[in-house]
């Protein structure tokens, strides 16, 4: 699979000419971003010219994160050599990640949508009959019973 971003988008974006072991890096930054924003998105486009612009862009985004702070320390000192990660990036510290809006602007991107939905339950091998609104299916005692009212209206209240 192609990455969404190549390795000289990526060094246009940074402030420092790479060397060859942070060229290793980068292109490994670019696959694992790549994979990641095809997860996140749950989409796999057949080529990477044909996905959205912005899947491009959020890649490159994660990927100069990621170089500009390889080993996510969030302090660093020089006199005592002290060094220190936040537990806010917990696992992704280090890594190449995408951040909690990064990752809903891949899942829309891919067609997925939040919120709250809701399905048709009916049981095996039933037939479901379209019903007035605020009308109830009722099955005992007897199937063909009139369906009872959830709720009263203006016309016919309880």
């Amino acid at each position: 699979m192609a990455d969404f971003a190549t390795l000289e988008e990526l060094k246009a974006r940074l402030d420092w000419t790479l060397d060859a072991d942070e060229e290793r890096v980068a292109t490994s930054a670019l696959e694992d971003a790549s994979d990641l924003a095809r997860m996140y998105s749950g989409r796999d486009w057949p080529d990477t010219a044909s996905a959205p612009r912005l899947v491009r862009t959020l890649v490159l985004k994660a990927c100069k994160r990621h170089m500009n702070n390889p080993s996510g320390y969030t302090q660093s000192r020089a006199g005592d050599e002290t060094l220190a990660w936040s537990d806010d990036q917990g696992e992704d510290a280090g890594t190449v990640y995408f951040t909690r809006d990064e990752q809903a602007m891949l899942a829309e991107i891919g067609g997925k949508r939040r919120g709250l939905w809701s399905a048709e339950v009916t049981a095996w091998n039933s037939r479901s009959r379209p019903l007035a609104a605020g009308m109830v299916p009722v099955t005992q005692p007897a199937p063909d019973a009139a369906p009872f009212p959830y709720f009263a209206d203006e016309v016919e209240p309880w």
